[in-house]
């Protein structure tokens, strides 16, 4: 994994460090000068483009930091909280009010008026509050009211109080195991995301260089295509000329003029197919379909057979020992063994031991500091009977069969993986058969070629031996590249489906040791 990891991105995509082409193809016709001046890219300058800016790795990324936010989350319940509020306002109450006047001559006499009254009063109040591994939950609070009379006789109350609460269940609830459960699982949450993405990263490789290579592979046809329109082009134009003299029928001359048609037809497709995965390899490493790039050709040149000298069955011990989603699935069985125990507590009465103390200042006190003697405290159980548990019945039972379901996917898992070790030996012996095959054919077939352009040119060949040795070269050729890549795909996917294929930073891989070059 990368020390430095990080969801933002950084670096600007660019491509301008890299060579330019000079020389235009002939064989990509019209679409060949559109390669004039793009920036080539190396399968390792394509990799670190992938890894930096591809949309797919970034959405990985994300979901990693995502489970470790989830865990921050958990690891939060366990800390101190702190909270603080208040509150201030400011009332004016007129009330009326009578009172007998006398007068001079005696006489009392009501007299009306109103009283007025303007207050502020303010209120603050600030908490912290831990829950222990326990299951213990300590709050302490501290209150502090004040009241000032602004028209009247103008006098002011303050009053604070310092409050603490203690909860410590005893048997429902109770216990570290029961209590750090979420903290646990948001743990063991975030390894499996980051054992999910160290393998998204081998399987990611993989995927970018097969598609490197494909579109080698497809660019490769296109140039097969092109010789095989020339030699057609050549064999018609050799054939005109000979039954003008009258030394070829005219149908032997058909047949190769359909030939030269189909085989720029087929030259046609070969350069639609080329562009198209050049473009889909664009947006699957991040890149839009406007950047001028094209891929280094000389990558197919440096290919070689190198072949794992490991059997299948110490191939299955090596992938069940090493590969991440394996160790999930074995992880998740404990997972959910450990939630069993968690929902068989939550079966039991609940037993809470309460207590509760505190300080409050003494009444006309102007700075109202909380009296040590002026104290309160207080203690008792609070019991919850399990009359009514159906909702924490169903829980216990449903983690009961979460249990089964991780064994049988864990069981799964296993079998799927030998099957995937198994499959991708059998693909890569049978890679290395047809590379072989496919090189003898090319020489075949190269001779066959050989041998009826001899013919031609004594006016002793046949048409359709001609197209046949013309056409079966071509394919061989095709053959041949294909199992070139193929068996080099086949032998990435082995060391991947074995989970020992080392990835670096830059998406670069580094394959293991035990094997050998035929």
């Amino acid at each position: 994994m990368d020390e430095h990891f990080t969801i933002k991105q950084t670096n600007t995509l660019s491509v301008a460090n890299t060579p330019k082409a000079t020389n235009v193809v002939e064989f990509l016709g019209k679409e060949g000068e559109g390669e004039r001046g793009a920036n080539v890219l190396s399968l390792e300058k394509a990799l670190a483009i992938a890894v930096n800016h591809s949309r797919t790795y970034q959405t990985q990324k994300e979901q990693v930091f995502l489970s470790a936010l989830s865990l921050t989350l958990a690891r939060h319940e366990f800390v101190p909280i702190f909270s603080a509020s208040g509150d201030a306002t400011y009332e004016i109450t007129s009330v009326p009010v009578s009172e007998l006047v006398t007068d001079p001559n005696g006489v009392q006499h009501p007299v009306f008026s109103n009283v007025r009254t303007e207050t502020v009063t303010a209120n603050s109040s600030m908490e912290a509050s831990i829950l222990l591994a326990t299951g213990a939950r300590l709050t302490a609070n501290f209150t502090t009211d004040f009241l000032q009379f602004l028209a009247g006789d103008g006098t002011s109350t303050v009053a604070s109080h310092l409050f603490g609460t203690i909860t410590q269940p005893l048997w429902r609830g109770a216990g570290y195991k029961v209590t750090v459960e979420n903290l646990t699982q948001s743990d063991r949450n975030l390894l499996y995301a980051l054992r999910n993405f160290a393998r998204f990263r081998k399987d990611f490789s993989v995927q970018v260089a097969t598609a490197y290579y494909n579109v080698l592979q497809n660019r490769d046809q296109a140039r097969n295509s092109f010789s095989n329109l020339q030699s057609s082009r050549k064999n018609a134009d050799r054939t005109r000329a000979l039954a003008k003299e009258g030394r070829v029928a005219q149908a032997d001359l058909g047949r190769l003029e359909q030939q030269e048609l189909t085989s720029e037809s087929t030259w046609i497709s070969a350069i639609l197919n080329y562009k198209n995965a050049l473009d889909n390899f664009k947006i699957q490493i991040g890149l839009t379909t406007d950047a001028s790039v094209m891929l280094d050709d000389r990558e197919l040149e440096l290919l070689k057979i190198i072949h794992p000298q490991l059997n299948v069955e110490d191939a299955i011990k090596v992938a069940l020992a090493t590969r991440l989603d394996y160790q999930n699935a074995v992880n998740e069985v404990e997972d959910a063994q450990r939630k069993i125990a968690v929902a068989a507590n939550a079966l039991r009465a609940q037993i809470d031991l309460t207590s509760s103390g505190g300080i409050s200042s003494k009444p006309g006190d102007h700075f109202a500091v909380p009296d040590i003697s002026r104290y309160s405290w207080n203690a008792g159980l609070t019991v919850n009977l399990p009359l009514d548990r159906v909702a924490e019945a169903n829980a216990y039972r449903s983690s009961l069969i979460s249990l089964e379901q991780s064994k049988r996917n864990m069981s799964l898992q296993e079998d799927n993986i030998k099957l995937q070790v198994r499959d991708s030996w059998r693909a890569l012996d049978q890679a290395k058969r047809a590379f072989e095959i496919s090189k003898v054919g090319v020489e075949l077939a190269e001779r066959r070629v050989e041998e009826q352009n001899l013919l031609a040119e004594l006016g002793r060949a046949k048409a359709q031996d001609q197209v046949d040795a013309q056409n079966d070269l071509s394919s061989s050729k095709n053959q041949y590249t294909q199992a070139l890549v193929g068996h080099t795909i086949a032998r990435l996917q082995f060391w991947d489906n074995l989970g020992i294929l080392y990835i670096k930073d830059a998406g670069q891989w580094e394959e293991p040791k035990n094997a050998k070059i035929n």
